[in-house]
């Protein structure tokens, strides 16, 4: 019987070379004590977990509270330190109720089920109203709905009271808000003369997954913008300065100075560039994104009585000092120190903005893709 032969591998070193020494070969000169302490050294510098994150969570505030409530002694104070330090802040103490804008949520989930052509037929089309979709994104991504205050539809199949109900309340609250707010500031409200002076858009659209730092869809021009904050979730904001991000606590309403507000207030107010973006809502139970919306009630000019936007009359000093003067007494020294800055730049009548055409403004930053500068800035004196 031929007997055989067991080959053993080939050697890795080659045949000539050694393979290399174990650890315990090599001669030490450190005592097993002193090598056991560096070790413990060096693991207590560690940090307990070695990942790397798949993107950076940008660090997320509480904005500004402001109580909207009869019995805030320093509600016009609160407004102007928000306004022109931060250009956004949450209310509190606010008449929307909780249900209702719930109600509107599901009304308003329901229009994106819909299929493509039934949006688009469904809505009237005169800019910027109707439905509006990006053909580069996919999925749906990037739609949204752009409604009047009515939440007016051309079919008798949509069933949107609850979404109407809620866009009539958050209307009223805006203009609660513009009101206290101009006062607060020192500038004309031109809503108390007359209800063509402003009116209000009602913008729809559904959040996409992930933390996506970008503003939301299209940019229209508005004086503020109000945004129920139905659950917990990040809103990042383009200020002046930059990015921002911020998260308000449940049930409040997020408002966010615009453009039109920083031209009438010539400059005494920060803003928010668009309406914002807002995170991706998260399930309590199984930590995964779940469908939301963004239902932002913007209060803007109407296209067909408002030929242009210049920086508003300052009010007399009289008409708002008295309240003004209340609040401030009650304020801390920062606050103080605002509203006296704010007094003294009212003696300043230079304007900042020159006059421009709304209709041609608003249609120009409503179609811009790259929003890198200030859309103000051309008319900047």
């Amino acid at each position: 019987m031929a007997s055989s032969t067991h080959k053993p591998p080939p050697n890795p070193y080659g045949t000539t070379v050694a393979p290399p020494p174990t650890p315990s070969s090599q001669p030490s000169h450190v005592s097993t004590s002193d090598a056991a302490d560096a070790i413990s050294r060096l693991l207590q510098r560690l940090p307990p977990v070695l990942s790397l994150p798949t993107r950076a969570s940008p660090r997320a505030n509480s904005p500004p509270s402001v109580s909207f409530s009869d019995q805030n002694p320093n509600l016009l104070a609160d407004l102007l330190s928000a306004s022109s330090q931060h250009g956004f802040f949450q209310l509190i103490d606010h008449p929307i109720p909780s249900q209702l804008a719930r109600s509107a949520e599901s009304d308003s989930l329901a229009l994106f089920d819909l299929p493509r052509h039934q949006k688009q037929l469904s809505f009237p089309k005169n800019w910027p109203l109707g439905f509006d979709a990006d053909e580069d994104e996919e999925d749906g991504a990037g739609e949204a709905f752009c409604l009047d205050s009515s939440c007016s539809t051309e079919s008798n199949h949509l069933s949107l009271s609850s979404l109407r109900e809620f866009t009539r309340a958050m209307e009223k609250l805006g203009l609660d808000v513009l009101d206290s707010l101009a006062r607060a500031v020192g500038f004309e409200n031109p809503s108390r003369a007359g209800s063509d002076q402003v009116c209000s858009l009602m913008w729809i659209s559904e959040d996409v997954p992930g933390n996506k730092t970008d503003i939301s869809g299209r940019i229209y021009p508005y004086v503020i913008g109000l945004q129920y904050q139905i659950t917990s979730q990040k809103h990042s904001l383009l200020v002046d300065s930059g990015w921002v991000t911020v998260s308000p606590r449940v049930d409040s309403v997020m408002v966010t100075v615009g453009d039109i507000a920083q031209v009438w207030s010539n400059g005494k107010v920060k803003k928010v560039r668009g309406r914002g973006s807002v995170g991706n809502r998260g399930s309590e139970s199984t930590g995964k994104s779940c469908r939301s919306i963004s239902m932002a009630l913007l209060l803007t000019l109407p296209l067909d009585t408002t030929p242009t936007v210049s920086p508003l009359p300052l009010l007399p000093h009289s008409d708002h000092e008295t309240q003004s003067n209340k609040a401030e007494e009650e304020q801390s020294t920062e606050a103080d120190s605002i509203s006296r800055i704010s007094k003294e730049e009212e003696g300043d009548e230079r304007p900042m903005f020159r006059s421009f055409g709304f209709e041609d403004y608003a249609w120009r930053v409503y179609h811009e893709r790259l929003h890198l500068k200030d859309p103000l800035y051309r008319y900047r004196i």
